[in-house]
């Protein structure tokens, strides 16, 4: 198929849309006496809601020996509180139909429910009383430990995936505590104790670090009158104040070799690059997501196009940029060697020069820009569908430190950014005084 005929007919195929897309929905904000932010977000489409409550900690706040302590406190949180016993609250929610889960991140530990709108009250109840009477027992830690145990086993240790990305991020981050994994270091697990926990909890737990957001079929008033019955009783404590995982400029370029029981060699590469809320400026931050789109962000992307589907020495190539951290970030390239053309690591990470060269040298077209920004654009539309989407990305830039409010001005920030803009932080940021490379071998087990 002719790549570039087809990502024209797809920007053909979505400008009817983007022009018929709806604007934001009615967001509210307020804040209750005790610290708590409530964020509201209107979307009367659909007779449901989603009730998120976001904690500004995770990993990256964690004391050097005791990694993993956000992600086993939220495991804990489902333990009993004053009102439910031990996974009560989950079977009162799945007896109403609704859906809940939670998860910890570098910066954020977030729960969360979807259910209708008549049934709110139940999620704000138990999810008051579980972020201020959890009871975080040593009996009920001591086989939930195993349980993360057998976890991290599972997703890092047995997963070689799972294991090479642990190991880069570590080597990746030589200044910040973005290198300590979400699930923690085995050792650190081992020496978990539910005291550690209790002090984690009362430390972090307060209302004023956390953020309250609900998107859905409700209203602002209708809200705030369950958040006050329910959250604005809990007592407001002192805030431990978190700081900002910033890395070095130009650590220097640093390398790993990992024997792995795989079908094919893998290059991972990371460079150090800043977050929405290190950059100089937000245009960086999205030259920065346009370049990552424009370099493996489709099949008509710069990397796959032209090594993977042109010279085909790659069989899979993918590229990844998170802006929403309180800390700077990476902008990683990871490709997989293909067994039917194999080339070396070396050479593979000399062609992928080539083309990030080619980048530093000659900025994108303006055809090529608008393909990659109407894709961009096209996803930010369409996330506002879904109820879970919209929530996760207020909880996020409110979690780290900027203002729902930014995401209503990200497509026309988008719309600014030119291909010399591109160029720019292709320049500045994809050098080797960034870098951090993987070389993933295919393990001789007769070594």
């Amino acid at each position: 198929m002719d790549t570039q005929r087809s990502g024209t007919l797809l920007i053909a195929w979505l400008l009817p849309l983007l022009a018929l897309a709806e604007p934001a929905q009615p967001t509210h904000q307020f804040t209750l006496d005790n610290g708590l932010k409530v964020v509201v977000r209107e979307d009367h489409r659909a007779p449901v809601v989603t009730s998120q409550l976001w904690f500004k900690v995770g990993s990256a706040d964690e004391p050097p020996g005791q990694s993993g302590l956000s992600h086993a406190l939220e495991h804990m949180l489902f333990k009993g509180s004053s009102k439910v016993c031990a996974g009560e609250a989950a079977s009162i929610l799945e007896n109403l139909g609704a859906s809940q889960n939670a998860f910890t991140d570098k910066d954020v530990t977030a729960y969360y429910q979807t259910l209708q709108p008549h049934q709110l009250g139940v999620a704000f109840e138990l999810m008051a009383d579980m972020m201020s009477t959890a009871r975080l027992r040593a009996e009920d830690f001591l086989p939930e430990r195993a349980v993360i145990q057998e976890e991290r086993r599972l997703r890092v240790d047995d997963d070689f995936n799972g294991r090479a990305q642990e190991r880069l991020a570590s080597l990746a981050h030589p200044a910040s505590s973005y290198g300590v994994p979400i699930i923690g270091w085995m050792h650190d697990l081992q020496r978990l104790s539910a005291a550690d926990l209790r002090q984690w909890y009362q430390a972090r737990y307060a209302p004023g670090n956390a953020t309250l957001v609900v998107v859905g079929d409700v209203t602002q008033n209708t809200v705030k009158t369950l958040a006050e019955r329910y959250f604005g009783v809990l007592p407001a404590r002192p805030l431990v104040e978190s700081r900002t995982p910033l890395e070095l400029a130009e650590p220097g370029e640093r390398k790993i070799i990992l024997h792995q029981p795989i079908a094919a060699p893998r290059l991972m590469m990371a460079f150090n690059v800043p977050s929405l809320m290190t950059a100089d400026q937000r245009k960086t931050v999205h030259a920065l997501r346009l370049l990552n789109a424009l370099l493996a962000g489709s099949n008509s992307a710069r990397l796959r196009k032209r090594l993977q589907f042109g010279e085909r020495v790659f069989s899979a190539t993918l590229s990844d940029y998170n802006a929403l951290y309180r800390g700077d970030s990476l902008f990683t390239l990871d490709v997989e060697i293909s067994t039917q053309h194999p080339i070396s690591l070396d050479d593979a990470q000399t062609r992928i020069w080539t083309v990030l060269d080619d980048i530093k040298a000659t900025p994108p077209t303006r055809d090529e820009l608008e393909r990659v920004r109407t894709l961009l654009i096209a996803k930010q539309l369409y996330d506002r569908d879904a109820i879970e989407q919209q929530a996760d990305r207020l909880g996020s830039f409110e979690s780290i430190g900027a203002s729902w409010r930014d995401l209503d001005n990200e497509v026309d920030e988008l719309n600014q950014v030119t291909p010399e803009d591109i160029q720019h932080v292709a320049v500045t940021y994809l050098t080797r005084q960034r870098l951090s490379v993987a070389h993933v071998l295919v393990e001789n087990r007769h070594e």
